[in-house]
């Protein structure tokens, strides 16, 4: 079985969620933590790019710091180093969902209201990311997930911006982009993006959500970027009846070519779209100036905003040429609207002071539960009030349940307001707050404000957390209780005892101590008897208390030792053959068995061994040496040697007949 890859001693890889341009997405598990989670490994050719790294890791580290309920989060970054270099990886929130792109291919074209919702929703993320400074560069329906319960995450924070600011060729880069559909016109070009870059991409997403396809499609990215230099987009509604004019409106401004006549934020764009969910007159309008082409919105399928700032001079000279008549009444049009403008206080005014963006309360919080009731504001972006207010009602069912909020649901408030709860409990009861993970002191305060009177325990209890940190109450968090109700507090006391992983195999101890929470796990190889790559030993020892970096050391079987008993004893003499067994690793034990020497033989020298020369013994077992020995009586074996006249010459060495005349007798 393949031991799981772990990065960072901490993050174990599973299987590929997706694969893009750049880099591969991994379902993961926080060794540590115990939680699903989404890990992106960059591709091995970008990783070994020395300006990408660098850019990556700036980005990963200001993507991490955006905590948005419409963005996925971002954990944790790292390098997992190995002989063959660093690989950067982005530790990430999993969530279950489909992407809009898989949305689109069930589904078709968006109802415009679900169109707008989610857009508002998606401006929402943008917001708050480019208010942190981060630009997303890859808007598209491929980076947004839709949650089992409709909620929008944004996903790839800061990876466009890393590639697009690589030392790469433009092909290279867009090979890694790969999404020329959403691309803006100064993207396209290769100049410096803002804001406005991710509301055009926006834009493009919301045309696609309501027509089925992208404003611009083309054989190959070339020809879709010169698209979005060059070409107007159709008016939305003359590809989908049903889209309204102020849909159509908000696209087309979101399109414009120049980022000075798009909308200036996602803020802007995701009011505007709220205020035409809600049947309010929206701020866009056609672009009218110099920079732009003036359109009539609705009067041509061809859509509006193409710039003329963006053609060449000698384009324009050649064109007014020949539509003089056109470009007149142009002019008296201009001027028409330029006074309407003007009589609207948009002439040479100051622009008014910005302001904090406006957000709708969520409707039905009166009736949900508070859980419920956090979730849907958090997600329109603002902010539960920390004091909930607790209200005594007479009826079950409203227990637990949000009676009250101010301000009401449908309110306009600045975008990061409070909304305050009043939450019912029954008669005489107190609710158990939310105190897991907080240290004890915290807690305390937290029982205490909730309105308990009763005592307060703790337990010490083994645990990897924090020392001090709550990791478990007495009764559940969110139970009703008496306010004179006992609450015992578990309090981790920063360690755990070290699980026994003796006789295991190397592999699953160690997954074993990381599993209990155990970070810093290493290995050494010992001798021992039994197989090779099973835990012999730990150090410190199963059972002992030690905290989550405590390093614990495997001591791990090599097997037992084994030698090959060398060919080359054979003919040397037994000192010498000792050493050489020495010199070989064997220190077991070595006997002697005696061979009287034949004609030729020399006595006193290595014949051979058992076991023989060539074979494997244990490095601890033993070893016997076949050593030649003279022929008792002086011979070396070919002897008749010295028996009287009745022997026959009988040898008495590796003997046979003697039947040399010479022999004395």
């Amino acid at each position: 079985m393949t031991t799981p890859q772990v990065l960072g001693e901490r993050y174990e890889i599973g299987g590929v969620l997706g694969r893009g341009g750049m880099a591969e997405v991994h379902r993961g598990r926080d060794l540590r933590l115990g939680r699903e989670v989404a890990v992106k490994v960059l591709r091995s050719d970008l990783a070994r790019d020395p300006s990408f790294q660098v850019r990556f890791r700036r980005e990963a580290q200001a993507a991490a710091s955006l905590n948005h309920p419409a963005i996925v989060a971002v954990y944790d970054t790292g390098e997992d180093r190995t002989t063959s270099g660093a690989t950067p990886y982005i530790v990430m929130e999993y969530v279950e969902g489909d992407t809009l792109r898989d949305v689109l291919r069930r589904e078709g074209v968006l109802p415009p209201d679900r169109a707008m919702s989610l857009t508002a929703d998606i401006c929402a993320a943008l917001d708050f990311s480019h208010r942190n400074g981060i630009v997303h560069r890859d808007v598209k329906p491929g980076n947004v997930m839709i949650t089992p319960d409709g909620s929008v995450k944004v996903m790839d924070f800061g990876i466009a911006r890393a590639v697009s600011d690589s030392a790469a060729t433009m092909t290279s880069t867009a090979a890694v982009i790969g999404t020329a559909q959403y691309l803006s016109p100064e993207q396209a070009r290769g100049e410096s993006v803002d804001a406005r870059s991710d509301v055009y991409s926006v834009g493009c997403l919301l045309f696609e959500l309501v027509t089925g396809a992208p404003p611009f499609t083309g054989d190959s990215p070339v020809s879709v970027a010169y698209q979005h230099v060059r070409e107007d987009p159709r008016l939305p509604s003359s590809i989908n009846p049903a889209v309204p004019p102020d849909l159509d409106a908000i696209v087309l401004k979101a399109l414009s070519k120049n980022p000075a006549n798009r909308y200036q934020s996602a803020a802007e764009m995701r009011n505007d779209l709220l205020r035409a969910l809600a049947g309010q007159r929206v701020e866009a309008t056609p672009v009218m100036g110099d920079d732009e082409k003036t359109t009539i919105l609705g009067a041509t399928p061809s859509g509006y905003g193409s710039d003329d700032a963006w053609d060449d001079e000698a384009d324009r000279r050649r064109k007014r040429n020949r539509v003089i008549a056109a470009v007149v009444g142009a002019l008296v049009l201009i001027g028409a609207v330029v006074g309407i403008a003007l009589l609207v206080g948009s002439g040479d005014e100051e622009p008014p002071p910005e302001t904090a963006a406006q957000v709708t309360v969520p409707p039905g919080l009166v009736g949900a539960t508070e859980a419920e009731a956090r979730t849907a504001i958090e997600g329109a972006g603002l902010a539960v009030a920390a004091e909930v207010t607790q209200q005594q009602v007479a009826d079950d069912a409203q227990v637990g349940r949000v009676l009250d909020t101010d301000p009401d649901s449908g309110a306009q408030v600045a975008e990061g307001s409070e909304v305050a709860l009043t939450v019912g409990v029954a008669p005489d009861t107190v609710t158990v707050p939310q105190v897991v993970d907080l240290d004890e002191d915290r807690a305390r305060t937290a029982l205490e404000n909730a309105g308990f009177t009763g005592s307060v325990n703790t337990d010490q209890v083994d645990d990897l957390a924090e020392e001090g940190t709550v990791t478990a109450v007495d009764p559940e968090e969110g139970t009703a209780v008496a306010p004179s109700t006992t609450v015992t507090l578990a309090v981790s006391d920063g360690d755990a005892p070290i699980p026994g992983v003796t006789g295991q195999e190397q592999a699953a101890a160690v997954q074993a101590l990381r599993d209990a929470g155990f970070t810093n796990v290493t290995t050494e190889e010992v001798d021992s008897e039994e197989p090779a790559g099973t835990v012999v030993a730990s150090d410190p020892a199963a059972g002992q208390q030690a905290t989550a970096d405590t390093e614990i050391t495997l001591q791990v079987s090599g097997g037992v030792a084994e030698i090959t008993v060398p060919t080359s004893i054979v003919g040397q003499t037994e000192a010498v053959a000792r050493q050489t067994l020495a010199a070989a690793g064997f220190t077991g034990t070595i006997t002697v068995q005696d061979l009287p020497a034949e004609e030729g033989e020399t006595p006193g020298t290595v014949a051979g061994s058992q076991p023989t020369p060539g074979q494997t013994v244990p490095a601890d077992g033993e070893i016997t040496l076949i050593v030649l020995r003279e022929a008792p009586g002086g011979g070396n074996g070919n002897d008749a040697g010295t028996g009287g006249e009745d022997e026959e010459g009988e040898g008495n060495g590796a003997g046979g007949v003697d039947d040399d005349p010479d022999t004395p007798q």
